[in-house]
């Protein structure tokens, strides 16, 4: 059965609801009767922050994957080429589709696309039970990615130091937060607006204050926090294409996941974007296990999400190919 181009289109529409670094949105879509092509859109890279692409490809990876879980739940099998040959260096995957049984959950698992978000306000001192660390890990380890919840106090700590030098490091060069602060309140499309950041108090602590992409407007919640939160880094044996694209769907099948379960997902992307901090990770926090690629956290909101404004997206027509 062919696929009809209204639910081709609506299928890549959902996809674009994905999570990307900055809110870049960098991909491209070429829809062909049954099959649909992801290509990375290079314009969006950014070339201080993510010099090699990995934060690109991976927020592709995760479009990737949602794009095969709205087909699911509208009843269509996705037959999945990742990074395939040809003339095309952007192409990053090809998904062939053929009509099949639904979810079973189709309508809440369109609603989950619908709900996910990033909410950056506090987390709330509520623990994440390590068993529901690790079924999220879980899930991410079905697309082929490695998965690791940094549960023991000892590499937690470790974690944290290093995200503390990551942050000083990126503070002190200039170029990389200038593109960093140009992603801010960008446009009514892309980048991420002031109405979706925490509002600072005059009177918060000094780790409050930090916020990679400074004070917002959401009021904040005023619970303390005393480390409830969870940490799963992601990543892969190699540090190819490949290994990102699938890190990305990892990403996106964990925080569908922990959506659906009622947790937040923030993504901890600075120790991995510099280089130097992404390899003493991978030695002293994963104990050489595998590369990391992203670590997120994991935690409870006191409030919920139900009115919490979304990033912008770009328009379908954009980001589709003749």
């Amino acid at each position: 059965m062919s696929m009809p181009m209204t639910t081709a289109r609506r299928l890549v529409e959902l996809a674009c609801n994905a999570p990307s670094v900055h809110n870049t949105q960098p991909w491209l879509w070429r829809i062909d009767g049954n099959q649909v092509r992801l290509h990375a859109d290079h314009r969006r890279q950014l070339p201080a922050e993510d010099p090699d692409g990995r934060s690109l490809v991976i927020s592709c990876g995760a479009a990737l994957h949602q794009l095969q879980f709205a087909a699911r739940a509208l009843g269509w099998t996705s037959e999945v080429a990742r990074t395939p040959r040809g003339d095309d260096p952007t192409l990053l995957a090809e998904v062939t589709f053929e009509r099949g049984p639904a979810s079973s959950q189709p309508v809440n698992d369109l609603a989950a696309l619908r709900r996910r978000c990033t909410d950056r306000r506090r987390f709330t001192s509520w623990p994440v039970p390590d068993d529901i660390l690790e079924r999220l890990a879980g899930e991410a380890r079905t697309w082929s990615a490695a998965a690791l919840p940094i549960t023991d106090l000892v590499s937690r700590f470790r974690l944290e130091l290093l995200s503390n030098e990551a942050t000083m490091l990126r503070e002190s060069d200039p170029v990389a937060v200038g593109e960093q602060t140009a992603w801010v309140d960008r446009s009514d499309h892309d980048g991420v607006p002031l109405k979706v950041l925490p509002r600072v108090e005059q009177n918060a602590p000094p780790e409050d204050r930090r916020n990679r992409f400074g004070p917002g407007l959401v009021p904040e919640t005023r619970t303390p926090v005393d480390g409830g939160d969870g940490v799963i880094v992601l990543g892969g044996r190699g540090d190819e294409t490949a290994d990102w694209l699938r890190t990305g769907e990892a990403l996106s099948a964990l925080w569908l996941r922990a959506t659906r379960d009622g947790l937040s997902v923030v993504p901890l992307s600075l120790p991995v974007e510099i280089e130097s901090i992404r390899f003493a990770m991978a030695e002293s926090v994963l104990e050489g296990a595998f590369l990391p690629h992203l670590a997120v956290r994991i935690g409870w909101q006191a409030i919920g999400r139900t009115g919490l404004p979304r990033t912008p997206r770009r328009a379908l027509d954009t980001v589709l190919l003749a």
